[in-house]
């Protein structure tokens, strides 16, 4: 009798502990489709996303909203960013989307510049109004032979 009860405190032990270790190894693994319900996504072209990876950061005013889950090019041979951004996040239309860095030579990440119009983006919508990454590369290659008047 008493061994039996033993037995089902650590059978019920056991299954906590790998229910909490299930629960951990989900939040960890960032499983897209449990954030479904907490994110929005938006598209924004650029004419070069240069640096900018899967998973770069979206800011605004510094604050982390959000990420960026894929990157590809579109028909008109642009960039395109997919962003996923948190639910409570609410963007104008005139908002403005930039490809910055993060420090002097930190990673690449997606600033959103807040805009002051009424209308908001909606789910799935693209943002036009962007500034692509600075390409230092060429603007040397200007500057030292003689490109730059």
């Amino acid at each position: 009798m008493n061994n039996s009860r033993v037995e089902i405190v650590v059978g019920l032990f056991l299954v906590l502990g790998f229910a909490a270790f299930g629960w951990l190894a989900l939040q960890l693994g960032e499983v897209s489709w449990l954030d479904e319900g907490t994110t929005y996504t938006l598209y924004a072209e650029f004419e070069n996303v240069s640096g900018v990876k899967n998973g770069a950061e979206v800011q605004i005013a510094g604050v982390t909203v959000g990420s960026v889950t894929e990157l590809s090019l579109s028909k008109d041979d642009f960039a395109v960013a997919t962003l996923k951004l948190d639910k409570d996040i609410h963007l104008a239309k005139d908002s403005m989307a930039s490809v910055k860095s993060q420090g002097i030579i930190g990673d690449k990440i997606i600033q959103i510049t807040p805009g002051g119009d009424e209308e908001m983006y909606q789910a799935g919508d693209v943002i036009v109004d962007t500034e692509s990454s600075v390409d230092l590369e060429s603007l040397i290659s200007k500057f030292a032979f003689g490109g730059v008047k």
